[in-house]
């Protein structure tokens, strides 16, 4: 979807891919002079955002929902002091979790790493090292990522951890035992027919499914609480049709 998001007093950036989504708002919230706002409205929780702000232009973000739920949630985001931002030198994007409540870290990091395109490097700052964080990150993405310590020092842990570029499914294979077709359907039952769809097939086999727009809401939630390995693979990217087959990961490949 290559829609512009247009200049007024609401953007709407739902029409928008996840990525450029970030990339759109984070930019903006740059601009913006001290004191000054902008409303935009996004079709699931959006804030991970919220913290990827703050991480990079200090505490001086107004957050304040107008609308929580379904697939319109609205936010008006205020500039309260001028900063200066963080450079983000050979990184793509920074996360401060010493500014995140602990509860919220799986849901930021993961969030915004699915987002990450291949060969791009996320820099994680944190208090501590984040243990949780490190293991999920071996478990569910072993060789699909680098995790660097840049600095170990009392009270500051800064760690780069990179997207490596895939090079397939490999050689484990799959078999697609399962095709739907979720639009007729509200998004509710949308999303219950496809943790139903993963619940029925077994490793090794997949299902395909087709949406009106990218689903990706449903692969970062899947990332951060599914228990077991999954892929997620693009077949048609919109822009009225949306295609993806989802592999149940065979763990004994």
């Amino acid at each position: 979807m290559n829609q512009e998001i247009k200049s007024n007093d609401e953007l709407d950036v739902r029409v928008l891919v996840p990525i450029e989504r970030h990339k759109k708002l984070v930019a903006l919230f740059g601009g913006l002079p001290a004191g000054e706002s902008f409303i935009f409205i996004n079709d699931h929780d959006p804030i991970p955002l919220y913290y990827e702000f703050k991480s990079i232009y200090g505490d001086v973000v107004g957050w304040e929902y107008l609308n929580r739920g379904g697939r319109e949630w609205k936010v008006k985001v205020t500039r309260t002091e001028t900063s200066l931002a963080r450079e983000l030198k050979g990184i793509a994007t920074l996360l401060d979790l010493r500014k995140a409540d602990k509860n919220t870290w799986k849901q930021i990091v993961f969030h915004r790493y699915g987002m990450m395109e291949e060969g791009t490097t996320m820099e994680l700052i944190s208090k501590g090292d984040p243990v949780e964080i490190r293991e999920i990150f071996r478990e569910k993405f072993k060789g699909q990522h680098t995790w660097t310590y840049k600095k170990e020092v009392p009270d500051e842990h800064i760690i780069h951890i990179t997207k490596e570029v895939k090079s397939g499914l490999g050689d484990d294979g799959f078999s697609v035992v399962n095709e739907f077709d979720i639009r007729p359907y509200p998004p509710t039952e949308r999303h219950e027919m496809f943790y139903k769809a993963f619940a029925d097939i077994k490793p090794g086999e997949a299902f395909e499914f087709v949406n009106d727009h990218d689903p990706k809401p449903l692969y970062y939630q899947m990332e951060a609480e599914s228990k077991e390995p999954f892929r997620w693979e693009y077949l048609q990217k919109g822009p009225e049709i949306w295609k993806v087959r989802v592999i149940k990961v065979n763990t004994g490949s």
